[in-house]
């Protein structure tokens, strides 16, 4: 687990709805899987890891990606074992990575964690979140590792810091009464 992500470049993505027709009608200007395969392989090179935040779709488009393959299974996917030959990771649900990242096919709020997440088609901007919908991200995989340079989960305070913080505040409170 997570000992290979850091070996190259990260790259995350979500809802790629491989093979739906469905979707299609409803997004305008929706690449071709083909061409989704094209854009997503132009950033993620063969020994970088890509990390798909649920809802593939058509599994065969999957085996055209480059990269070490890890899913966050979304709520289009079924069966972590369908997967299994095309991912070399498979979670079925969130995942926190470090002390202030959680990775999750839906939006989650939690105060202590920056949320990356796809699930959003219609891309409402959250405070503390970044959707990866590939029709938010123009259907272009975001580099992790700037991102997470960037300094956007800055602002997060740890549970530690908000705990002790809280505690604190308690104490205080306490204080004035006696």
């Amino acid at each position: 687990m997570f000992q290979h992500w850091g070996k190259q470049t990260v790259w995350i993505y979500s809802d790629p709805h491989f093979g739906d027709k469905d979707l299609e009608c409803g997004i305008v200007n929706r690449p071709s899987d083909e061409e989704q395969i094209k854009m997503i392989n132009s950033c993620v090179g063969r020994k970088d890891t890509l990390i798909i935040l649920g809802d593939i779709g058509d599994i065969e488009c999957v085996k055209k990606l480059r990269g070490y393959k890890v899913l966050i299974m979304g709520n289009h996917d079924a069966g972590k074992s369908n997967y299994a030959e095309v991912f070399n990771e498979v979670y079925e649900g969130a995942l926190i990575v470090g002390e202030k990242l959680i990775l999750s096919h839906e939006p989650v709020d939690i105060p202590w964690l920056f949320n990356i997440h796809g699930h959003d088609h219609a891309g409402h901007n959250r405070p503390n979140h970044l959707n990866v919908c590939s029709d938010v991200i123009g259907y272009t995989p975001i580099n992790l590792n700037q991102f997470l340079k960037s300094g956007a989960m800055s602002k997060i305070q740890t549970i530690h810091r908000e705990t002790i913080d809280n505690a604190t505040k308690r104490k205080k409170k306490r204080g004035k009464k006696l």
